[in-house]
C-alpha cells in the first residue's frame, strides 16, 4: 500500500485559508474542497488566528521596547570588550614576552575547559 507523503503547508497558505474561513462566505466543506485540505485542519488554523489577532495591534510597542533593551545590552557589551582590547594592547606593548606567555596560558586553559563538557 502506497502512502501519500505528508504535506507541509506554508504559513501564507494557512493564513489565506484561515481568513477565508473567518469571512464566512463559504462553508467549511466548500473551503476544504477548494483548498484541498480537511475541514478540521481549517478549524485548527482558524483558532490561533482569532486568538492572536489582538496581538497584531498591541504587541508592536512591547516588542520595540524589548528590542531597544537588547540593543542597549549589546552596546554595553561592546564597550566592555573595547575596553578589554585597549587594556590588552597596552599590556602587550609594555612587556610583549610576558604578555604572550599569559595569553597562551589563558588560551590553553580556556580550550581545555571548553572541551571537558
Amino acid at each position: 500500500m502506497n502512502r501519500c507523503p505528508r504535506r507541509n503547508h506554508p504559513a501564507a497558505f494557512k493564513a489565506k485559508v484561515a481568513l477565508a474561513a473567518i469571512k464566512g462566505e463559504k462553508t467549511l466543506a466548500e473551503l476544504a474542497k477548494q483548498f484541498d485540505v480537511h475541514a478540521n485542519q481549517i478549524t485548527q488554523w482558524k483558532s490561533p488566528l482569532l486568538k492572536g489577532a489582538a496581538g497584531v495591534f498591541g504587541r508592536a510597542k512591547a516588542g520595540a521596547a524589548q528590542a531597544l533593551v537588547g540593543v542597549k545590552t549589546l552596546h554595553v557589551k561592546i564597550g566592555a570588550l573595547t575596553l578589554e582590547k585597549v587594556f590588552l594592547v597596552q599590556r602587550a606593548r609594555f612587556n610583549p614576552t610576558a604578555f604572550r606567555r599569559s595569553v597562551l596560558f589563558t588560551l590553553y586553559f580556556l580550550d581545555s575547559k571548553r572541551f571537558e563538557n
